[in-house]
């Protein structure tokens, strides 16, 4: 800022601009891009909030991140380069690098055969032409089966088919609507663990409660539940229940606040007369504690007494509690064995509030809090825990897993395709011959464009570009392909080399928009650095 007040800026205007954002692509793609496909090369990344201040890395998203260029014009292109990423990080879990390939070739092609006189024209058909190549590419999907998940895992992993199967076996043991989550092992083995039902991050509230001292957990079978935020002051506000549990020798949890009077009488009563309860404190999430609540409710089909809307526990009766076929408590967490297909219809129908507002809500923390409620009404949870012999070992396998972990789930969403950069360019081809009316330049670029993931593949792979391409040509057979980590050529899904419908189609969209906006732009505006040239 100046003496006036004022931020001077700089400005660049039609080729001289464009060239400096062409730059600016071109840096961060070649960064990128090399990591595409199954002989991807590692990238080494100065770090130094990590372990010796490196990070090693093949995910594409965390390359470009990285990435920061000192020419302010050049950095613009760079971060709408990230944006493309980003985009589709964040709605599909993976595809970065594919989005940031086809933002280079859609820009570069474009620069090269737009100008004033068709831009408009030509950039709307590009638009037109993206919509119909997602809608063949949703034609050609095929819905994910126990047989080929271990392929996404695998691919997704960058080939690595003892992490694709980890993965894969997590996903069967928690169910398409499970949720897997990735976290650091303790120890240089990767492993995963898996729960079906609902895990409470809450254990028991004292060890009198423990039955099992081996394990040190409490463990009931067949099992009775109530519910509640509302505080258990005296023993008399759950009298009505406790009578007919003792009368009956049935087994209680109790899932709310209780005061120490009322916790040190229970856990008395179940040293001395064998009385069969565990009580655990509500989950400790603050104003989400209430939503967490409402879904154990239902999902044990319980009744819940909440002190929000002045329930009083004296007149609840057996009828609403609910009941769980196993309770595991621990130290620090309870986990809730669902009684299988009970309650069905009303957790189907929380379910679908839920899922309403993960199609609404924006934030990545929030959606993921709503996925996890969705895992814990419909399906498990699974964690991997990404081991290593080294933390920048560890490092690479986390960030590995997790975006297999992501493009596994959006398979399971949406379905998946012929991988190897087949998918895309079958259904450009397809698109062009369904509409005959598209600008040719249009066409010209969104071709050039949607080939160019396989192109990369070939190359990072050494493979001759020609000499597959012309094999790939004499043989247009569906789904034909190459394959890029054994060098054979056949049916890719039989292959097992497949993509996530949700990462192809994500990638595309958010690579044409933003190839979009650089290509219909002429002025450039920054602020002025003291180190720029005056």
């Amino acid at each position: 800022m100046n003496e006036s007040g004022y931020t001077p800026k700089n400005l660049k205007f039609g080729k001289e601009g464009r060239d400096k954002l062409i730059n600016g692509i071109k840096t961060i793609s070649s960064a990128v891009k090399s990591t595409l496909g199954p002989s991807g090369q590692t990238v080494l990344i100065e770090s130094p909030n990590h372990t010796h201040g490196i990070t090693v890395t093949k995910d594409g998203v965390t390359v470009a991140k990285a990435v920061s260029l000192i020419d302010p014009v050049e950095n613009l292109a760079v971060r709408m380069m990230k944006e493309a990423a980003d985009r589709t990080a964040s709605s599909a879990g993976d595809g970065t690098t594919t989005a940031i390939v086809l933002t280079e070739a859609l820009v570069l092609k474009g620069m090269e055969l737009i100008d004033d006189n068709n831009k408009t024209e030509v950039l709307r058909d590009m638009v037109k032409i993206t919509e119909d190549v997602v809608a063949n590419l949703k034609k050609s999907s095929k819905k994910v089966t126990k047989k080929n998940l271990k392929d996404v895992a695998t691919i997704s992993a960058n080939n690595d088919p003892e992490l694709g199967k980890i993965i894969a076996d997590v996903y069967g043991d928690v169910g398409e609507n499970g949720i897997v989550t990735v976290d650091r092992s303790q120890t240089s083995e990767t492993y995963y663990e898996s729960t079906r039902g609902i895990k409470v991050d809450r254990g028991y509230s004292s060890p009198l409660f423990i039955n099992d001292q081996k394990k040190d957990e409490c463990v009931l079978e067949d099992t009775y539940v109530l519910v509640s935020d509302a505080e258990i002051a005296n023993i008399l506000n759950i009298e009505s229940i406790l009578k007919p549990i003792i009368q009956e020798n049935k087994k209680l949890l109790i899932i709310a606040p209780c005061s120490n009077n009322v916790l040190n009488t229970l856990a008395a009563n179940v040293m001395k007369s064998n009385l069969k309860v565990c009580v655990v404190q509500p989950p400790n999430f603050g104003y989400k504690q209430h939503e967490l609540m409402q879904d154990i409710a239902i999902s044990v089909g319980a009744t819940y007494f909440s002190e929000k809307t002045g329930d009083d526990l004296s007149i609840m009766t057996m009828a609403d509690l609910g009941h769980a076929a196993k309770i595991i408590a621990a130290d620090k967490s309870t986990i809730i064995i669902k009684d299988e297909d009970t309650h069905s219809e009303v957790i189907d129908e929380r379910v679908a509030q839920l899922w309403e507002q993960h199609k609404n809500t924006t934030n990545k923390e929030a959606k993921e809090f709503i996925l996890s409620r969705i895992a814990s009404l419909t399906g498990g949870i699974g964690v991997i825990y990404a081991g290593g012999k080294t933390d920048l070992e560890q490092k690479e396998l986390y960030d590995r897993i997790d975006d297999a972990v992501c493009a596994v789930r959006s398979a399971l969403e949406e379905g998946i395709l012929p991988g190897g950069g087949v998918a895309l360019e079958h259904a450009s081809v397809a698109s062009v011959a369904e509409r005959k009316s598209y600008n040719p330049k249009a066409v010209e670029i969104m071709a050039y464009a949607c080939l160019e993931p396989f192109r990369q593949i070939i190359k990072n792979a050494g493979a001759s570009l020609d000499a597959i391409s012309s094999i790939l040509t004499d043989n247009p057979v569906k789904n034909y392909g190459y394959n890029a980590k054994t060098g054979e050529f056949g049916d890719m899904y039989k292959m097992g080399v497949i993509d996530p419908l949700k990462v192809t189609k994500n990638a595309l969209q958010n690579a044409v928009s933003v190839a979009v906006t650089i290509l219909s732009t002429n002025a450039i505006i920054t602020m002025a650095r003291s180190y720029e040239e005056k």
